[in-house]
């Protein structure tokens, strides 16, 4: 079992970035692909990014694609989802989540998950 912590998560502005962090607590946190979801008022869960185990390999929805980047640091067992260029459409909490297996789309095949961060970006 992996504990998650996310953190970076505020209110911003049309245009403006934030990064945000998934900070874990296992100690083979490299074993573990990292997708990101967010969950607008209302709305189902949404896959929108996942890192692989070792950080080669990031995949994007379309939605966030050219605007959000993930990146991992093992050693130090977070994972970041840095966000520009942000939109009102974007605003959700966010969620990381931990699969020891391949990456998918579909938050019910993830049993790890941290509380979430509210991202909120104001017009």
């Amino acid at each position: 079992q992996v504990t998650l912590v996310e953190s970076g998560g505020g209110l911003v502005q049309t245009g403006g970035s934030l990064r945000l962090s998934c900070a874990a607590s296992e100690l083979t946190f490299s074993d573990y692909v990292i997708s990101w979801f967010r969950q607008a008022p209302g709305k189902e869960r949404l896959w929108i990014s996942a890192i692989s185990q070792l950080g080669t390999h990031v995949q994007y929805t379309d939605a966030v694609r050219g605007r959000f980047t993930s990146s991992r640091n093992n050693t130090q067992n977070t994972v970041y989802l840095q966000m520009n260029s942000l939109t009102p459409e974007d605003t959700a909490i966010y969620y990381c989540a931990a699969r020891a297996r391949a990456a998918t789309k579909n938050p019910d095949d993830y049993d790890n998950w941290g509380q979430g961060t509210q991202v909120t970006v104001s017009s």
